[in-house]
């Protein structure tokens, strides 16, 4: 009798303990399947909380330009991640565009306005290739496309602009290729 009682409680243990795993799990795949749409959209809550006004700003700004794509003419209504990926990248490159006349303007304070909504804009992107990274990269797939020399810059670019999009700037790949294709 004593053991049954044991084997009872054990398995209304695991009971539990399975409850929660699968609780967990769910809880793990809300998480990331989350679009980086609506990632920003709670972002933007908790910068609101947190009276961070440099974080919402650039929050905002990035909300602004992911509903104009949203509503833009020959749109389906939705924001896939690849295009909200390209959007931050060119809002990226604008900061930092903008950061560097500011500079040449003599007004120091701006430009660090703008690399600081720059840094949390890049907060959302993957992480850029390195130097040896990229040149693997842009080798394989120039292998892959069987060029030869730089008359075959085209093929390489057409093939390493889609498949490092978010992962390398375009002057740099078009750099390595070239460098690459020269050798």
């Amino acid at each position: 009798m004593e053991y049954a009682r044991k084997y009872d409680l054990f398995y209304q243990y695991i009971c539990i303990f399975h409850f929660f795993v699968v609780l967990l799990q769910s809880k793990i795949v809300n998480i990331s399947t989350m679009s980086i749409f609506d990632q920003v959209s709670e972002d933007i809550k908790k910068a609101m909380l947190a009276k961070d006004k440099v974080a919402l700003d650039a929050l905002r700004g990035i909300k602004k330009e992911f509903l104009e794509a949203k509503t833009a003419p020959g749109s389906d209504g939705e924001l896939h991640d690849d295009k909200a990926l390209q959007i931050m990248q060119k809002l990226v490159k604008q900061r930092k565009e903008s950061a560097d006349m500011y500079r040449n303007a003599n007004r120091p304070e701006l430009a660090e306005e703008e690399m600081a909504q720059c840094a949390i804009i890049e907060r959302y992107l993957p992480a850029m290739l390195s130097d040896e990274e990229l040149a693997t990269a842009l080798q394989t797939i120039i292998a892959q496309v069987g060029a030869q020399g730089p008359q075959d810059m085209g093929k390489v670019m057409g093939v390493a602009t889609k498949q490092l999009a978010g992962k390398a700037e375009g002057r740099a790949i078009s750099a390595k290729v070239k460098e690459l294709l020269q050798k």
